[in-house]
């Protein structure tokens, strides 16, 4: 008796751990725009106040997780960057298009381009925080169904 509970046990929790990493995907898009809408605030405040190079610039703050390896690939001028899954190919493409602007062209036009850029993150941001809380809700439903379902199936 007690071993089909354990058993039932084993594998909603099981079915529950893939859920949460069926998730993951979502997950680490929120934090990339999360970093990246961060980035483009400090940036702009930089163009607009303090005006230091852009190499000093990119040593002054840290970011966390993809972004900071992009942004690192970046300033060692990597022309292999690395591909991130979780991006659409527009959304990469605009990501793309956002680091060939950084450091070019005098501070007014950039600080035109980065502002436009703001309300394009903001959105992004927030889609991404919804998407990660709906799906990573919805993975580990599914998660629980489909282990209670194994264990309806089993016993």
């Amino acid at each position: 008796m007690w071993l089909k509970f354990l058993l039932g046990g084993a594998v909603v929790a099981f079915c529950i751990l893939i859920g949460y990493l069926a998730a993951g995907k979502y997950r680490l898009r929120k934090k990339f725009y999360a970093q990246f809408s961060l980035f483009n605030e400090r940036y702009l405040t930089e163009l607009c106040y303090a005006r230091k190079p852009f190499s000093e610039f990119l040593r002054a703050y840290t970011y966390a997780g993809d972004f900071s390896k992009a942004l690192s690939a970046l300033h060692k001028e990597d022309a292999d960057r690395q591909k991130l899954s979780y991006l659409t190919k527009d959304e990469a493409g605009e990501f793309a298009d956002y680091l060939s602007m950084l450091g070019k062209g005098d501070s007014q036009s950039q600080k035109n381009f980065f502002t436009a850029k703001k309300g394009y993150l903001e959105e992004k941001k927030a889609t991404s925080e919804r998407e990660a809380k709906d799906r990573g809700s919805l993975y580990l439903k599914l998660g629980l169904l489909a282990g209670l379902a194994i264990v309806i199936l089993i016993v």
